[in-house]
């Protein structure tokens, strides 16, 4: 097989869509081994393949997360997310990443804080087996199971800081994302239910329960949401607040129990 060059990389994703194309040629040259990896790399990338997927990892506030097929790939938005988390979490603190899908927040989160006991949970079996990957180094625990369900009954009460990176799009606008997300990641990961907010309410309808007094909750929601997600927050007893970082097009809800 003839060898592809850089530039050659380049041409095929440029002529398959690929916006960024030179800087993706860069991390697949990067990452292959031999000439036949690179092949084989660039083509699943040409078919549509997530550039993550492909390359087996994504970058996320600062840290390589590993993503396996079909496991969501962390959006650089939420970076915005474990930057509040961080902001409100002491050291030591009991650290909850529910919905965690790589375990990409809960890694970040104990990335920044020091000592931080980190539970995380997902639905997805195959998630599971890659946020054990991605929080092993700092001892982290990944249960299986839905939300709350998995974990250690202990942890009730004593949660600092619980992160429930929800699916929240609509079931009907599921189908109008991006290929990349449509096809290549599971759909639990992304619908939210009729008005996106199903699994938010059962979310935050347990939180009280599992969060230490003044432990928050925290999740992002699109800005069309925030009304109703402030009050799903309220009704579940939690003092409810967003903020929003507008360059990244991220709005986060906080859910404060009382103290």
């Amino acid at each position: 097989m003839t060898s592809l060059t850089p530039s050659a990389v380049v041409t095929r994703l440029r002529a398959a869509g690929c916006v960024f194309a030179e800087d993706e040629a860069e991390l697949l040259v990067g990452a292959a081994r031999d000439p036949d990896e690179l092949a084989a790399m660039v083509e699943r990338r040409v078919i549509g393949q997530p550039l993550e997927h492909v390359l087996g990892w994504a970058e996320f506030s600062g840290l390589r997360i590993a993503v396996d097929m079909g496991v969501f790939v962390p959006r650089r938005r939420t970076e915005f997310l474990v930057e509040q988390a961080a902001a409100l979490a002491g050291p030591g603190a009991v650290a909850v990443d529910l919905c965690c899908g790589s375990g990409a927040l809960g890694a970040a989160l104990a990335a920044a804080v020091d000592g931080i006991e980190l539970h995380a949970a997902d639905i997805d079996p195959a998630a599971v087996r890659c946020a054990r990957r991605n929080v092993a180094d700092v001892g982290g625990r990944v249960y299986e199971g839905d939300l709350y369900e998995p974990l250690p009954d202990a942890l009730r009460g004593r949660v600092g800081v619980l992160l429930a990176n929800v699916p929240y799009v609509p079931s009907e606008e599921v189908g109008l994302l991006p290929p990349e997300a449509r096809v290549h990641e599971a759909r639990v990961a992304l619908d939210g239910g009729a008005d996106g907010l199903d699994v938010l309410r059962r979310v935050t309808a347990d939180a009280a329960d599992w969060l230490a007094p003044g432990g928050r909750l925290l999740f992002e929601t699109s800005e069309r949401q925030v009304p109703y997600a402030l009050e799903a927050v309220a009704d579940g007893g939690l003092a409810p607040r967003s903020v929003s970082d507008e360059e990244r097009y991220a709005t986060v809800v906080i859910g404060t129990r009382p103290a």
